[in-house]
């Protein structure tokens, strides 16, 4: 829901960070897989019960999520980058709930099911919508630059990191955060269904595509000699 507004307030930051990093030859691709192991080491330490710990990995991985596409577009996109990066992304996106699992699986197993069940189902429903774009033809105005479209929700990228934290901060919370964030995806995925019937319902459409809030795109990375999730 807020993911456009952070884009704006970070991007300025990102782009000069961005071209720091590719001055000194560090590619999207190296960015990515940096940001993926800070997530699988907040991943670990929510495991072993150090939830508080994670929070820091967690931060950095979402701050190197926002800085890889920045070195990409510094750069050269390519569409290996981006599917490396949104790959990853769904996989830390897992990972969180699995270790809450892990951790405490009698009290925490159920409700992390559940948080995964409503990921599968709103990461599925903005791929779907996205393909189906492709196959269109269809390009948004919102965000000219990108190539990869995801359809926006009350559910995203951002509000899913405040999720995360809150869990991080407060476990013993845990079940109460993941039924409640179940329940804002599932708004999220009957949102997404709505609005994906009722567009390819009708012809394509050279123009736009904004349908409850602006279709969003994931960007490319760079080129094949080097290297997005909510």
């Amino acid at each position: 829901m807020l993911d456009r507004q952070m884009l704006a307030i970070s991007k300025p930051l990102a782009d000069s960070a961005a071209r720091r990093l590719a001055g000194y030859g560090v590619t999207a691709n190296q960015v990515t897989l940096v940001g993926f192991g800070f997530g699988l080491l907040a991943a670990l330490l929510i495991a072993l019960g150090h939830t508080g710990w994670a929070v820091a990995p967690l931060l950095i991985n979402r701050l190197l999520d926002g800085l890889d596409g920045a070195v990409a577009r510094t750069t050269t996109p390519s569409a290996r980058g981006a599917f490396l990066d949104i790959t990853l992304d769904f996989l830390f996106y897992a990972a969180v709930p699995l270790s809450f699992a892990l951790q405490d699986p009698a009290s925490n197993a159920l409700a992390a099911a559940v948080l995964l069940a409503a990921f599968i189902g709103t990461g599925s429903s903005f791929l779907a919508f996205a393909i189906m774009a492709e196959k269109r033809h269809e390009k948004s105005t919102a965000y000219p630059s990108k190539s990869f479209y995801y359809l926006g929700g009350l559910t995203e990228g951002f509000e899913t990191v405040l999720c995360f934290l809150a869990m991080c901060l407060w476990p013993g919370y845990f079940a109460g955060i993941a039924y409640a964030f179940a329940g804002l995806c599932l708004v999220t995925i009957i949102t997404r269904i709505i609005a994906g019937w009722e567009r390819f319902g009708r012809p394509p459409s050279a123009s736009s595509i904004d349908l409850l809030r602006p279709v969003h795109k994931i960007h490319q990375h760079e080129g094949d000699d080097h290297q997005q999730i909510p």
